[in-house]
């Protein structure tokens, strides 16, 4: 299990002052973790850093899409 009790969390510039977001974790070693600002005692999302980049490229490519 990852302890996530020194993660520096962060939302992202565009989420405005409302708790309806995510914050990511860039802070740990080899990690990135991702949790909803709503449950920040719940659980959190893992990834490397590779599978990070990763998604952020196919979400700026329009891989996720709906439409």
């Amino acid at each position: 299990m990852i302890d996530l009790s020194q993660a520096d969390w962060h939302k992202s510039s565009h989420s405005g002052s409302g708790n309806n977001c995510v914050e990511v974790a860039h802070s740990l070693p080899n990690v990135v973790a991702v949790r909803d600002s709503k449950d920040r005692s719940g659980p959190a999302l893992i990834f490397t850093p590779g599978e990070w980049r990763a998604f952020l490229a196919g979400a700026k490519d329009g891989e996720f899409d709906l439409a």
